[in-house]
C-alpha cells in the first residue's frame, strides 16, 4: 500500500473514531514510521492519532521527531496527554526535548513531571551543554558483586523492562561505585552458583559526566560497546550513553562540520524546513568576513600596477597561482581537521603532522612548480616560466603548512577547526599568493 493510501485509510478510521482500529492498526509499525505518519496529517487529526497510542508506543513515536515537530505536538495536547508523555519518555530523551525549548517552556512541563522525574531531570539539565551528562540515562542495570549469577539473572528479569538497555550489566558496591562492566552473555554462560566477583575482569572504561559529547561518540567508535558507563569524579555511576543517542550525536556534529566547512554556520534544524531569512543570516556572515580577506587580494594587485603595466603577462597566469594555493591549502586542512575530529591527531603533537606535511608539501610544490615553469616559458619565456615556477614551489609550500597550523591553532583557543574551512583557507592564499607572486616577480624581473 503506497503511503498516500496509508494516509486516507487512517484519516477515514479518525473520521469514524476508530480509535481501538487504529491503534491496532499501527502498533506493530516502527516508531519511525508512526512519526512520518503523523507528519502527513492535519493537526486535528495528528493529535487525535497521538492520543490512540498507547502511552509507551506514543513516547517512544515523539522520540524520533525532531525538536521543532516535538514543541509543536506538545502546544498541540492538553496538560494531561503532555503529562503522560512526558512521564513515558526515557530521560535521556525528556533532556534533549527540555534543553531546545524556552526557558519559560521547560519550567512548565517540569511542573506536570512527578517529584522523582523533575529532580532527575534538573540534574541532567544541570551539566554543561553538549556534556555527556546531558546525553546520559540514569536507567541502568547494576549488580552487587557478593551475589550469585543465578541472583544477577533474576535481578535483571525484573528491573530489566524499565531499563534502557541490559546488553551491559554494571556491578558497583555498596556506595555505586562502579567496579566493572560486563556483557549479559558472560552472566548467561557463566556457572548458575558462581559469584559475579568471580566473572569480572576489572576491564571496563568509562565517561565523565562533564566530558564533551563527542568524547562518547569516539569512546564507543573505538572500543565496539553499544552503552558505555558515566561516572562522577568519586567513581560512582551516574547512568550510561547508548548507541542510538551517539549516532544521533556524530551525525550531528558531522553535519555542523559540513556547515562549518562551506563558511555556513550551522542550521540546527534540516534544510527543508529553514526560510530564505533564516539561511540569509546564516550565510552573510561568513561571507562579510571572506570579503574583508579578499579586500588583501585587491589591494596587493593595486600595489603592483607598475609590474603589471610592464608585464602583462604576468596577469594571465594570476588565477593559476592563486588557485593552486587554495586547493592544496584546503587539502591540507581538510585532512588536519578531520584528524583531529577524530583523534587520529592529537592537538598537543603538532609537530608530526607539521614535519609530514611540510615533506609532502615540498612533493607537491616541485611537481607543480616544474608543470608552472612549462606553461610560464611557453607563454612569456625563460624569466616568465621562472617567476611563475618559483612562485608556484614557494605558495604550495606556504598553503600546505597554512592548511596544518591553522586548525592546530583553532583547537588551542578552544575554536572548531572546522572553520579552517576551504573558503576561509583560499581567501587567505588568495592574498598570500599573489604577494608572493608579484615579490618574485619584481626580484627576478627586477623592476624594484
Amino acid at each position: 500500500m503506497t503511503e498516500d493510501l496509508v494516509v486516507t485509510e487512517i484519516k477515514t478510521l479518525i473520521g469514524k473514531h476508530s480509535w481501538k482500529e487504529i491503534s491496532q492498526r499501527v502498533s506493530g509499525w516502527p516508531d519511525p514510521e508512526v512519526a512520518d505518519l503523523l507528519l502527513h496529517l492535519e493537526k486535528t487529526d495528528r493529535v487525535l492519532l497521538y492520543r490512540s497510542l498507547h502511552r509507551k508506543k506514543a513516547a517512544d513515536v515523539f522520540a524520533h521527531l525532531d525538536h521543532e515537530h516535538q514543541d509543536s505536538l506538545l502546544q498541540e495536547l492538553g496538560a494531561e496527554d503532555t503529562r503522560h508523555l512526558l512521564a513515558n519518555l526515557s530521560p535521556d530523551d525528556r533532556t534533549s526535548l527540555l534543553e531546545e525549548l524556552p526557558a519559560q517552556v521547560t519550567q512548565r512541563l517540569l511542573q506536570l513531571l512527578s517529584p522523582e522525574d523533575m529532580e532527575e531531570a534538573r540534574q541532567l539539565l544541570g551539566y554543561p551543554e553538549e556534556s555527556i551528562g546531558r546525553l546520559m540515562t540514569p536507567d541502568y542495570v547494576a549488580v552487587r558483586p557478593d551475589i550469585t549469577v543465578a541472583e544477577a539473572l533474576d535481578s535483571m528479569r525484573r528491573a530489566g523492562k524499565d531499563r534502557e538497555t541490559f546488553n551491559i550489566i554494571h556491578v558497583t558496591d555498596p556506595n555505586g561505585k562502579l567496579l566493572d562492566s560486563l556483557r549479559l552473555r558472560r552472566f548467561i554462560l557463566a556457572d548458575p552458583n558462581a559469584t559475579v566477583e568471580s566473572i569480572m575482569d576489572f576491564k571496563f572504561v568509562s565517561l565523565s559526566a562533564f566530558d564533551d559529547r563527542e568524547q562518547a561518540v569516539r569512546m564507543i567508535r573505538r572500543y565496539d560497546l553499544y552503552a558505555l558507563p558515566v561516572v562522577d569524579s568519586d567513581g560512582i555511576l551516574m547512568g550510561i550513553v547508548t548507541m542510538d543517542d551517539v549516532m544521533d550525536v556524530a551525525e550531528e556534529e558531522v553535519t555542523e562540520d559540513f556547515h562549518k566547512a562551506a563558511a555556513v554556520s550551522p542550521l540546527d534544524m534540516p534544510y527543508s524546513r529553514a526560510s530564505s531569512a533564516f539561511l540569509y543570516r546564516k550565510r552573510i556572515g561568513w561571507l562579510t568576513v571572506l570579503l574583508g580577506v579578499n579586500l588583501i587580494s585587491a589591494i596587493v594587485v593595486v600595489s603592483y600596477e607598475e609590474t603589471l603595466e610592464a608585464f602583462l603577462v604576468l596577469a594571465t597566469f594570476m588565477p593559476l597561482v592563486v588557485a593552486c594555493g587554495g586547493n592544496a591549502g584546503a587539502q591540507s586542512a581538510t585532512l588536519m581537521v578531520r584528524a583531529l575530529a577524530t583523534g587520529d591527531v592529537k592537538p598537543n603533537l603538532w609537530i608530526p603532522p607539521f614535519l609530514k606535511e611540510l615533506a609532502v608539501g615540498g612533493l607537491l610544490a616541485v611537481s607543480m612548480g616544474v608543470l608552472s615553469y612549462a606553461l610560464g616559458f611557453y607563454r612569456g619565456g625563460a624569466d616568465i616560466g621562472l617567476v611563475i615556477g618559483i612562485s608556484m614551489v614557494a605558495i604550495i609550500i606556504i598553503a600546505n603548512l597554512i592548511g596544518v597550523v591553522l586548525p592546530f591553532t583553532l583547537t588551542k583557543f578552544k575554536m572548531d577547526p572546522a572553520v579552517a574551512s576551504s573558503p576561509l583557507i583560499t581567501s587567505l592564499m588568495d592574498a598570500i599568493g599573489l604577494l608572493i607572486y608579484f615579490w618574485m616577480a619584481t626580484k627576478l624581473l627586477d623592476l624594484v
